[in-house]
C-alpha cells in the first residue's frame, strides 16, 4: 500500500481537524481533541473464514 489512508473524522470526537503524525506511517493527531492515534491495513477475510451462528444470513 503506497499511499496513507486518510480518515475523515477522528474516531474519539469526531471532529475533522486532522493532521499526519510525525510517529509514522499511519499514525494521525487531531487537533480537536488532542489525541493521536494510528490507522493500519490488517488484511483481507476469505469468505466462510469465520463461523456464523445458525440462521444468520450472510452478508
Amino acid at each position: 500500500m503506497s499511499e496513507r489512508a486518510a480518515p475523515y473524522y477522528c474516531p474519539y470526537c469526531g471532529d475533522e481537524d486532522l493532521r499526519p503524525s510525525e510517529e509514522g506511517h499511519g499514525a494521525w493527531e487531531c487537533a480537536a481533541c488532542n489525541r493521536a492515534f494510528r490507522l493500519s491495513f490488517l488484511g483481507l477475510l476469505a469468505s466462510g473464514l469465520r463461523q456464523r451462528p445458525p440462521g444468520e444470513e450472510p452478508i
